[in-house]
């Protein structure tokens, strides 16, 4: 894919989940006033998709883009079944992705609910080591559920020490 692409609108249909061999992607959200929310980003060697619509055979709520040129592999639920009957230690390896990725984003909520802005800036550069030279810093914000001059803010204060 390359970089401004769409791989996923909202409303369209989910058949796949992508691994991300090289790149950058995104999956965000636009709600009812037309605001951007950043829910994950995809980098290598990461998973990606609108799950709740994958899983659940519903339409997507998600988005997601591509920020970065990338190379995507994808596999639909029929193909990940087909896998599982013929390599039963793939299921395996996919529940541990799967409860790796639900605890993550338990961790995100929690801390979005309970943390300042500074700490989950902090949280954000730990989880995406130098993903910052290739994401613009209104989806870092929006990731962060901050302003852009906040995460300004946040930066110029984190520098200084």
């Amino acid at each position: 894919m390359k970089k401004g692409e769409n791989l996923l609108e909202a409303n369209e249909t989910v058949l796949y989940q992508y691994y991300v061999s090289k790149g950058c992607l995104r999956t965000y959200f636009i709600d009812q006033a037309g605001k951007e929310h950043t829910l994950q980003f995809a980098i290598n060697d990461w998973w990606i998709s609108d799950y709740t619509a994958f899983f659940s055979s519903t339409q997507a709520i998600m988005n997601i883009e591509c920020i970065q040129d990338a190379i995507l592999y994808k596999i639909s639920k029929k193909g990940m079944e087909d896998l599982f009957l013929k390599i039963p230690q793939l299921e395996t390896f996919f529940r541990r992705k799967m409860e790796g990725a639900f605890a993550s984003f338990q961790k995100r909520i929690l801390a979005s609910l309970a943390q300042s802005a500074k700490k989950r800036y902090l949280a954000f550069i730990t989880t995406y080591p130098n993903i910052e030279q290739s994401v613009k810093n209104y989806h870092i914000a929006s990731y962060l559920g901050i302003t852009t001059e906040s995460l300004s803010r946040i930066r110029r204060e984190n520098a200084k020490k």
